[in-house]
């Protein structure tokens, strides 16, 4: 679900900056009360933008922390598994490293 959500949030941002350039495009051709709105539209796009950015940012953080106390409680649940998988993960890596 929170994939769906980063992957919606992305695809709104991609469309708002398509949106908020083809504005500002449009609005240097324009004069008077014509540029005056579509500089508007255009702001309006950024602040919206603005919101999906922190909308998201804060979705990453609160995953980040779910993800934090899951892996603490499993440490401390399972001390020998989680030394365990670090050591096997720290051999992977280090296999890796040697043989470049």
């Amino acid at each position: 679900m929170v994939k769906q959500n980063i992957k919606t949030v992305r695809n709104d941002m991609r469309t708002l900056v398509h949106e908020a350039q083809d504005l500002f495009r449009e609005a240097t051709l324009a004069t008077g009360e014509r540029a005056e709105e579509l500089r508007s539209k255009g702001l309006a796009l950024l602040e919206s933008a603005m919101e999906k950015a922190q909308e998201a940012q804060a979705i990453a953080v609160e995953k980040g922390k779910q993800v934090a106390k899951d892996t603490d409680e499993f440490v401390h649940e399972h001390p020998w598994k989680a030394v365990g998988i670090a050591a096997g993960v720290g051999l992977v890596v280090g296999m890796l490293i040697a043989r470049r």
